[in-house]
């Protein structure tokens, strides 16, 4: 299967394989579809050779949009979304139902920020850089896997909240990602904590590597870790029972995400280490997570 995720115990692999059918084949189709538009981030690919990848990367999801990509994943991701354009329409409840359809975009974006190791000035940037990530995948993914739920009386509005949860759980989930990679992405040259706040903490940006980190950073860093679990959380608990069947492999995602930051948070002052005990906990965790989302009773 193209997009399938190791079984290395990863949030994402527990995402994958805890997931219906329906959502199981969308997360295939999209992260394969991150790891073809990642390769552009290769360090060992000339620069100029790498925009010129993400550009066609970009043309191709203008394609998408219109329904006829040209790109085996991004048509296999096609058929596995139900996303052929709607009938364009002067009405505004044509237009609105136009905007309001995911697109996997999003990843283009976030790509090119990081192939230009651009830095977040503030928390509002690195909020929007994780949304932007959000609505290419968990949206994605959550709309296309209600699309087809059959006790859904009206589809729209299902679709739509569905959505909704899926950007809303999406962003602190890549946040999460972000810091616990933290060490590793500064090796990169690529800075996942905003500017400003760094500077409010009298934390050099030099110290995010190497480890053991200074005891401000230590602060700021529970602090956003504090900050994406409570947006997990908010999340999760304002998802509809009836939604969790369908959602159950996001769900899943989010509370192995939620799991990982408190164990980083708890790790500090050095990086977060996933040991074989951890990967044995994850896989009660997310047994438990999808048993009770199938009954429509999960919670945090």
């Amino acid at each position: 299967m193209p997009g399938r995720p190791e079984p290395d115990g990863s949030p994402r692999y527990w995402a994958w394989l805890y997931s219906p059918p329906r959502l199981r084949t969308v997360l295939e189709s999209l992260f394969a579809l991150e790891a073809q538009i990642g390769a552009a981030l290769d360090r060992n690919l000339d620069h100029q050779v790498a925009h010129l990848r993400l550009e066609w990367w970009r043309q191709e999801c203008a394609r998408y949009a219109e329904g006829a990509p040209v790109h085996p994943v991004m048509r296999t991701l096609l058929g596995a979304c139900e996303c052929a354009p709607a009938p364009r329409t002067d009405s505004a409840a044509g237009a609105s139902r136009l905007r309001a359809r995911p697109d996997p975009a999003g990843l283009v974006d976030t790509a090119a920020w990081d192939l230009a190791a651009a830095t977040f000035a503030t928390g509002t940037e690195l909020a929007s850089y994780c949304d932007r990530w959000a609505s290419a995948v968990t949206e994605m993914a959550a709309w296309s896997a209600a699309a087809l739920e059959p006790s859904a009386p009206e589809p729209d509005s299902a679709r739509d909240r569905a959505a909704r949860f899926g950007r809303s759980v999406g962003g602190p989930i890549r946040e999460i990602e972000l810091l616990t990679m933290l060490d590793a992405d500064a090796r990169r040259g690529r800075l996942r904590l905003p500017l400003d706040e760094l500077e409010r903490a009298g934390v050099d940006p030099s110290a995010l590597s190497p480890p053991p980190w200074p005891s401000a950073l230590c602060r700021l860093l529970r602090e956003r870790h504090r900050a994406a679990r409570a947006a997990l959380e908010l999340s999760l608990a304002a998802l509809p029972a009836d939604h969790q069947p369908a959602l159950r492999g996001l769900i899943v995602w989010a509370a192995v995400a939620h799991r990982r930051s408190l164990w980083a948070d708890r790790a500090l002052p050095r990086p977060p280490r996933v040991r074989s005990a951890s990967r044995w906990t994850e896989v009660g965790l997310g047994w438990r997570a999808a048993r009770r989302a199938d009954r429509r009773a999960f919670h945090l």
